[in-house]
């Protein structure tokens, strides 16, 4: 019998996109005020240190800055079986009025028909299908909300997983112009857009549009699979007004705050849908048709995200962005500082 192959001749497309990323590189709490955070200016040949606040200087009059005001919604919540056991329910998306994709843990015991309890002993939410894992992801069961209320009443903002401290202040995991709750994670580069910064922006004559694309807790995993096409990308709503879209269309050149941003516009030249689910995956060499600059986060290894600014730059451009990163003690992640990009650069 011929031997099976055991793996040891299958190429690893994300080696290239690995990188060692110190735990105390990552950064644990908002750094205050919102706008003092590091922001690394690539957008030249050159790379230099300048902080957030400093982004108007960075842009020219006619530019528009892109923002996804999404709102997290506080997600996460303790809920009870009839037996008292306790189950977290952590509410990923409302696929229809009432019915929502969501993480449980623990989701073992958790068959159709089960019913969870509030802490007050209302019912709260009926469990209705499961959707088995794909790899190694966990299983989303798909409930019913009986008391809309739940979520609002007894949730928490649920942080990345690599953030480990307690956050004090809540409303530093959400965007000052945060609208509509709909996000189970926060566009995290629009996190250090303050008063000041909007202040500076609009003196300089730069407008800002807002989109909304409800960012899932996928984008942030990193990709497990070795063959970059064989990654089963997630999918987000989103949600662009036709006049949104037409002062995009015209503008001289558009700056996307955020990734999710990116995919957003990027889905809507592709498909000329103003709303819908985006399912685009961006890697090189993926032709951008609306995006000019990128302000966005440090992203962690190997991850959808990464290989997406990949695509935007100059290749082999982003290691070098990175490494400069790790090697000036800039902060990584949700709760790090930032960069601006400049495509093909």
């Amino acid at each position: 019998m011929k031997p099976q192959n055991d793996g040891e001749n299958v190429v690893d497309e994300l080696a290239p996109f690995a990188y060692d990323l110190p735990q105390e590189k990552i950064a644990q709490s908002p750094i205050e005020p919102r706008s003092s955070a590091k922001l690394l200016d690539a957008t030249g040949g050159q790379i230099s240190d300048r902080h957030v606040i400093d982004i108007a200087d960075l842009l020219k009059e006619g530019d528009l800055l892109v923002v996804n005001n999404t709102k997290v919604l506080p997600a996460r919540v303790k809920l009870f079986k009839a037996s008292g056991g306790g189950v977290e329910l952590l509410f990923l998306e409302e696929e229809e009025a009432g019915i929502w994709k969501t993480l449980a843990r623990p989701s073992k015991g958790l068959a159709k028909g089960t019913e969870l309890m509030s802490s007050n002993g209302e019912l709260a939410v009926r469990v209705i299908d499961r959707i088995e894992s794909h790899l190694d992801a966990p299983v989303r069961v798909i409930v019913e909300v009986i008391d809309p209320s739940v979520i609002e009443s007894q949730g928490s903002v649920p942080l990345p997983p690599y953030i480990k401290a307690t956050l004090s202040d809540p409303s530093r995991y959400q965007t000052v112009y945060a609208n509509r709750p709909s996000s189970a994670a926060a566009p995290t580069a629009g996190l250090h857009f303050d008063e000041l910064v909007l202040s500076a922006l609009s003196k300089r004559g730069i407008e800002i549009a807002q989109v909304e694309l409800s960012v899932g807790l996928d984008t942030f995993l990193p990709i497990k699979t070795n063959k970059i096409e064989d990654h089963q990308i997630h999918t987000e709503h989103y949600e662009v007004g036709r006049e949104t879209w037409e002062r995009i269309s015209a503008a001289k050149r558009v700056v996307a705050v955020g990734t999710t941003v990116v995919r957003t516009l990027e889905t809507v030249a592709k498909t000329g849908q103003l709303e819908g689910r985006s399912s685009l995956f961006i890697h090189r060499p993926y032709e951008y048709k609306v995006v000019d600059l990128l302000m966005t986060n440090f992203h962690i290894p190997r991850s959808s995200l990464l290989l997406l600014v990949d695509a935007f730059l100059s290749e082999g451009r982003w290691r070098e962005i990175y490494e400069h990163g790790l090697a000036n003690d800039y902060r990584f992640l949700s709760f790090g500082d930032a960069m601006l990009l400049e495509r093909g650069m």
